[in-house]
This record gives structure tokens, sequence and C-alpha cells, in this order.
């Protein structure tokens, strides 16, 4: 008879992003799961398989619940441009909170992996599809509402603004970036906007 599994998977999950985000993929090892998990190495090899497979898992959950969050903001939005001002300010608070600057878990990863990882590259382009369709349809409809200049086409404006989100969480990596050069990030994004 099999046994019950005694953990969430979902919180296994969340602990995975948390110590993958923290040391990167090649810096966590086999132990540094084990004991971050909280699991022993049979439940967690039996419920995610190996590292790798168990790191696309904990990716492709931080793109969903990534994705929801953004999505959420700008579908609620009544004012598509405020709207991405205050997801900007709220990156660069987040980043100078960040003791650790670890940045975005998606954004490492790409870093980090993509370019040697067909599957990593493949969460990594599905992200960044996904957030560009949903930048897109929110900039459509600020254009709409007058919100947005008209003088771009809203798929360029998309990738503009997903390009500059990324950066961000590029430049959150770096200690001793002045917050002025976030800042005049964001001026020079909401004046194209």
């Amino acid at each position: 008879m099999a046994r019950l599994k005694e953990f969430n998977e979902e919180d296994a999950l969340d602990k995975a992003i948390e110590i993958f985000w923290s040391k990167g993929y090649n810096g966590t090892s086999a132990q540094d799961l084990v004991t971050h998990l909280g699991l022993s190495r049979s439940s967690l090899y039996d419920t995610f398989g190996d590292k790798h497979s168990l790191f696309i898992k904990a990716l492709q959950r931080y793109q969903k619940k990534s994705y929801d969050d953004i999505a959420g903001l700008l579908q609620k939005s009544t004012n598509i441009k405020e709207t991405i001002k205050e997801m900007f300010a709220q990156a660069i608070l987040e980043s100078f909170e960040d003791k650790i600057t670890k940045g975005c878990f998606m954004v490492n990863s790409t870093v980090e992996l993509a370019i040697h990882d067909a599957e990593i590259e493949k969460v990594v382009n599905d992200n960044r599809l996904k957030m560009e369709e949903v930048f897109f349809l929110a900039v459509k409809r600020g254009q709409e509402l007058n919100q947005i200049s008209s003088a771009t086409d809203p798929r360029l404006l998309a990738r503009f603004i997903f390009n500059n989100y990324s950066g961000i969480r590029v430049l959150a990596r770096s200690t001793g970036t002045p917050k002025q050069v976030f800042d005049d990030v964001l001026k020079v994004l909401l004046s194209v906007l």
C-alpha cells in the first residue's frame, strides 16, 4: 500500500523557489533542498524527480504567480499608465528593500541557465510571450481610453515595457546602483507612454 504524502506540494515548491532564488540553480545542492524543504531525499525525489525537474516546476509556479499578479492588476486598472507606473515603483522599492539583492527569479534563471538549457529557455520564452501579451492588452486598452499615446504600436510598447521591467530586475542584482538610475528609467518609460 502506497504511503500518503505528509506535505503540501505547493508549499514545497514555494520553498524550492526561495532556495533556488537565493542561491541559483548551480549554487543549490541536493542537501540544501532537503534541508530547506524539510523533506527526506526519498520524498523529494519521489514527488519531484531530480533537481532539474524540481527547478522547472518551481520556475513554472513562479511564472504563473507573477503573471497572475500583473495580469490581475492591469485587468482591474482604471488608469493603465498609472498602474504601470505603480508596478515599476513597487519593483524599484523591492530592489532597495531586498538586502540580499536577489532580483527576479525568472530573470536570474534566464541569465544563469536559459542559454544552456532548452527546457528552461522554453519556460523563459513562454513567460516573455505571456507577459508581452498582458502588457499589449493593457496598452491597447490604455490607448483606447486616451491614457496612453497612440503614436506607437501597442505591441512595440508592450515589448518596451516588458524589457524595461526585466531590466529593473537585473539592476536590482547590482548593489550600489543609485536609486536615481531606477527613477530615470521609469521617467523615460512614462514619457514614451
